[in-house]
This record gives structure tokens, C-alpha cells and sequence, in this order.
């Protein structure tokens, strides 16, 4: 009789999971508690589907903060060239753009996740949706299903319950408290920051802000952002969540490519009669929205502070964003709980992806990491199985 392996959760970890104990010829199920699979990865699709970082391995592995070494392990074994040769493989032809992100030349999730559910239907995964993970009975595992309660008992078992944001998408974090104290509390990651701008800044609002950097911590971005309504957004915010939210303040270069010096001499050679505005729209070609930020955030700065102010405009960050309109999160199921991605208190049972407690900026690095906890996880249960 063949073993039996169940997955729970059908999120980029959880397939990858499915798909290696599939090949290696186990019995899968597949059960998830949405009407589908792969939701968020279909969502992370529409902004072209950025899988990994074309980037050395040690700087990859650096923009994991304080990842745990299980975790770097697993990257190592799967990182960005394997992650592109697994995509070519399901037979999507991938580029690489100019800041090192690589997506499917398709810029869409659907056409991988149809070839990949193709592969797993060719090992005999089964899938199972609408099955909400209630816990354990034993050594089974329990479901609210649409038909009722449900037993389930496997040889293993892998857990890919994914983090606490986009709930609407599968990932709603109601199971930590399965896990009580073994869960670090999530929070939430490359997510927008509330600021309280006044009525004058209407007329910008939804505007994308570049050519900046933004510093926060010890953490630096020259990613594009945008203005909202209450709120600051967009890639170059989201660089800086993890300093953001521990509290450290944030600063805009609104003239990153002139230094303090090149912007000190331009100023000084204006007219002493032209106004503030004028020296900022003309001598320094601030287009509108850069003018905004300047005006709401330092109006009335000294001529003689002028220079140092645009080069380090302070924005008041007053917190993030609710945790569910976040891309991720951090926090999640603790190393100690676990023996590589084994449950110390279950044998026989994994975890893997997002659940687990560690962080990453945008870039690839989410699905990376997933797509490689995932594999990681279904690897080290065949191992411990033989």
C-alpha cells in the first residue's frame, strides 16, 4: 500500500510541498479551506508574478533579517537559479529585469499555476477545497468541510497555513491559536504606513512620488511611492517596514543624485530676493508633488536650513497599516517549536512557508523562500519516513 502524505494549505509552499511527495510517489492530499488554490499567488500575478532576485547567494541570503539557519539552508538548496530552472521546467520562459527581478515572460501567475496543477494531477494529488483545518483528533487531523466534519490520518503531514494578511485570499492566521505560546505574534510586513496629511494634499493623493531615497533606520530605498489618502505606500516604503515599525523615524532625499554640497551652491547662487517656492520649483526643478511634500512637512524652513531639510524632509509616520492590507507578515510559528521543519510535539507533522517566523522584503524573496521552506519541509518528512 502506498504512504500517504496530507498538505494542508495550497499556497506556493504547500504545492511545492504536494509536488515533491508526489513525485517521489506518496498518496497526497490536498486540502484548503478556499473554493480554489493559489490565490495569493494569482493575486501576486497581476504586478507580472516577480518569483526570485537574480543576486549572489550571500546577498540574497542577507535580505532575510536575522533568519534563522533552518531557513538559509533551505535557500541555499533552492534559491533563485533553482527556483528559475523549476519555472522553465513547468515550461514558462522567464527574463530578468534591470533591477535583477525575474517574472514569466507571460507577466501573469495563471499559465505556471495551470502547468504546475498539471504536474501534480500527473502524480495523483488529490485536492481537496473548502476544507478549513480545525486541529488534531490523535494523530489525525480535523476539518469543517462542506459536508461536515472529517478525519483525516496520514503517514505525514505538512502544514503551509500561510501568514495573517489577506485573509480574503486564504491567509487569515486564525490558526495560531492551535499552537497557543509557540506562535511569535504576527505583524505586519511590506505594508503601507498611516501619516495624517492635512487638506493640501488633496489635489496629490494617488500620486506615485520617485527619484527619492528614503531612509529609515538603517535601512535606505530608492524605490518609487505613493501619496494616499492618510497613508504612504507602494515598493520603496515597503524596503523600509521592518525599521518602520519598530518605530525609527523616516527621512525623504527629495535630491538623491545632488549632494548636500551641489544643493548648498545652486541655492546659494539664486537670487536672496526669490522666495522659497521659487527657489525649489526654479533654481531646483522640484516638480509638483516633491513641492507638496516640502510645503506640508517643512513650510517656513530658513533659507540656511533649506539644503539640509531637502535632503532629509522628515516624515511622521504615526504606525503601519492593519495587518490584513499588508503583502506579508512577519511573526509566525517559532524555530524552538520546530527540529528543521519537524514539530517537536508531533512527529510526523511539518510546517512550511509563510507561517513560519521569518521576513522578506518584496523582490522575489517571499515566493522564493515559500516555494524553498515547502520543499524543505516535504524532503525532511521523506527522510524521516524511510
Amino acid at each position: 500500500m502506498s504512504r500517504t502524505a496530507l498538505v494542508i494549505g495550497a499556497g506556493p509552499a504547500g504545492l511545492m510541498a504536494a509536488e515533491v511527495l508526489g513525485e517521489a510517489g506518496l498518496a497526497v492530499t490536498v486540502a484548503d479551506r478556499m473554493p480554489s488554490v493559489g490565490r495569493k499567488f494569482l493575486m501576486a500575478g497581476k504586478s507580472g508574478l516577480n518569483l526570485t532576485m537574480e543576486e549572489p547567494g550571500a546577498a540574497f541570503a542577507a535580505r532575510y533579517p536575522d533568519a534563522h539557519p533552518t531557513l538559509i539552508r533551505a535557500l541555499e538548496s533552492f534559491g533563485p537559479a533553482q527556483v528559475k530552472g523549476w519555472a522553465e521546467g513547468l515550461g514558462q520562459p522567464l527574463f530578468t529585469g534591470s533591477t535583477g527581478r525575474v517574472f514569466p515572460r507571460a507577466m501573469k501567475a495563471s499559465p505556471l499555476l495551470r502547468a504546475w496543477l498539471a504536474r501534480l494531477d500527473g502524480f495523483g494529488v488529490e485536492r481537496r477545497t473548502r476544507w478549513r483545518w480545525t486541529g488534531w483528533d490523535g494523530e489525525a487531523a480535523t476539518f469543517e468541510t462542506p459536508k461536515g466534519p472529517r478525519r483525516v490520518k496520514a503517514d505525514l503531514t505538512v502544514l503551509a497555513l500561510g501568514g495573517g494578511s489577506w485573509a480574503r485570499l486564504g491567509s487569515d492566521g486564525l490558526w495560531v491559536g492551535i499552537f497557543a505560546d509557540a506562535v511569535a505574534p504576527f505583524q505586519p510586513s511590506n505594508g503601507g504606513f498611516r501619516v495624517a496629511w492635512s487638506d493640501h494634499m488633496e489635489p496629490h493623493l494617488g500620486q506615485p512620488v520617485k527619484a527619492t531615497e528614503l531612509h529609515s533606520g538603517h535601512l535606505s530605498s530608492r524605490g518609487e511611492w505613493v501619496l494616499g489618502r492618510g497613508r504612504i505606500e507602494g515598493g520603496g516604503i515597503y524596503a523600509l517596514s521592518r525599521a518602520l515599525r519598530q518605530g525609527a523615524a523616516l527621512t525623504v532625499d527629495l535630491l538623491p543624485d545632488l549632494s548636500l554640497e551641489e544643493v548648498s551652491t545652486r541655492l546659494a547662487r539664486a537670487s536672496r530676493k526669490a522666495t522659497a517656492t521659487a527657489l525649489l520649483r526654479k533654481t531646483l526643478a522640484l516638480p509638483p508633488v516633491k513641492l507638496a511634500l516640502f510645503n506640508e512637512l517643512a513650510r517656513g524652513t530658513p533659507r540656511a536650513n533649506l539644503a539640509a531639510t531637502l535632503k532629509a524632509l522628515p516624515v511622521p509616520v504615526a504606525g503601519p497599516l492593519p495587518l490584513d492590507q499588508a503583502i506579508s507578515t512577519a511573526g509566525g510559528l517559532r524555530w524552538q517549536a520546530l527540529d528543521g521543519f519537524g514539530l517537536r510535539a508531533r512527529p510526523g507533522w511539518f510546517a512550511a512557508g509563510e507561517m513560519l517566523d521569518w521576513d522578506a522584503p518584496t523582490g522575489g524573496y517571499l515566493l522564493t523562500a515559500s516555494l524553498a521552506t515547502g520543499r524543505a519541509a516535504a524532503r525532511q518528512a521523506l527522510e524521516r519516513r524511510r
